[in-house]
């Protein structure tokens, strides 16, 4: 079995930072060609360096939420390294939501964050990978993974809004697993539970009794680092996964094994 991803390229969204950021750098260190795509252009310059002067790394900043900007994206991702044979949708956002809030935009801006952005952006990816594959007779022409959440398959009415996205990302996924499933590209996502992500480091110095109540609810006792989300995205796209499609790998802990409606969705 190989789990390698060296010489492909790579777009990984939501790389400034967290999970996405994770992932980006490891599939650098694994000899991948990696595009570090997000809006936030200082945190991705900070990250990446003078991009210039790198032969596999490079970044673009802009509002993924635009069609023009995802354009953009491919572009540049193709005038860096000629080609695309991962797409990695890690772009993500949580807002609380108020179920009972009629007026509540909140809902719709995280379907248009978590759902529409990835989206748009494998519809762009996938028509590329099957235009420079058109001569390629055998093998896999690419591989997409969406990163999604275990909020999706539970029901945490504060997060009604990101769980709804998500529930709905990861039906995204199974149709578009379906329909590319000819044309060789493979569709697959990642639904994981607590990471040690700038954001959660951020809530737990706010409330240190966070932390005991995940693992008390987390059944290996603690909380995942983000670079191991980032080997699991890598075993999704390498070759070592050549036969799955369409599926929704859980790397929780076994948190849902036993999560209760009433623990805290953090």
């Amino acid at each position: 079995m190989s789990f390698s991803i060296e010489g492909k390229t790579a777009i990984v969204t939501g790389a400034a930072n967290g999970v996405g950021l994770a992932i980006a750098r490891h599939f650098a260190a694994k000899g991948a060609n990696v595009m570090f795509a997000d809006i936030d252009e200082a945190r991705l310059a900070e990250e990446v360096g003078d991009s210039d002067k790198s032969e596999t790394m490079r970044y673009f900043a802009g509002d993924l939420r635009e069609k023009l900007t995802l354009a953009n994206l491919l572009s540049a991702t193709l005038d860096a390294f000629d080609r695309v044979d991962i797409l990695v949708n890690g772009s993500r956002q949580m807002i609380e939501t108020d179920p009972m809030s009629m007026d509540d935009d909140s809902v719709e801006t995280l379907l248009n964050q978590n759902l529409m952005t990835a989206l748009r952006l494998s519809q762009l990816v996938a028509r590329r990978m099957i235009k420079q594959g058109k001569d390629q007779e055998e093998g896999q022409l690419g591989a997409i993974v969406n990163l999604s959440s275990i909020a999706a398959r539970r029901t945490h009415p504060q997060l009604m809004g990101y769980s709804v996205s998500c529930a709905a990302l990861d039906q995204m996924t199974r149709s578009m697993a379906v329909a590319l499933a000819p044309k060789r590209i493979r569709v697959n996502a990642l639904a994981f539970g607590s990471v040690m992500s700038s954001s959660l480091k951020d809530t737990l110095k706010e409330h240190r009794e966070y932390r005991g109540n995940i693992e008390e609810h987390t059944p290996l006792g603690r909380i995942a680092a983000a670079e191991e989300l980032a080997e699991a995205v890598q075993f999704l796209c390498s070759d070592s996964a050549k036969f799955l499609t369409g599926q929704i790998m859980t790397v929780d802990g076994g948190r849902t094994l036993l999560d209760p409606v009433t623990a805290p969705a953090h």
